[in-house]
């Protein structure tokens, strides 16, 4: 079966860098999309980033700050945040769903992981 584990995550100073890494295992990593998302306390889960195999997707949020790459020799799909800040702080998930699933809100993947804990301070 599909798992999907987290790692990277930790307490950074505003201004800093994170890298987040998935690691995939249990089936055909290419078939997937993958994707990031976030909670933080007290909201709603939120798309932070997907990638297909080649295509991006970024919410505005994090445009500009967050870079989204998988490397399918190793199935794992990163997330390398800089500038980070407070509003950053969250419950960061790696998900996937099949490459022909439609649709890209949190109700639409399949796959999740345990989540990872970033916390930003100012």
């Amino acid at each position: 079966q599909v798992q999907l584990v987290e790692s990277g995550g930790g307490l950074v100073q505003a201004g800093g860098s994170l890298n987040l890494s998935c690691t995939f295992s249990g089936g055909t990593f290419s078939r997937l999309a993958m994707a990031w998302f976030r909670q933080a306390p007290g909201k709603e889960r939120e798309f932070v980033a997907s990638i297909m195999w080649n295509p991006t997707s970024y919410a505005d949020s994090v445009k500009g700050r967050v870079t989204i790459y998988r490397d399918f020799a190793k199935n794992t799909v990163d997330l390398q945040m800089n500038s980070l800040k407070p509003d950053d702080t969250g419950v960061y998930y790696c998900a996937g769903k099949m490459w022909d699933r439609r649709g890209s809100g949190v109700s639409d993947y399949e796959y999740w992981g345990q989540g990872t804990q970033v916390t930003v301070s100012s």
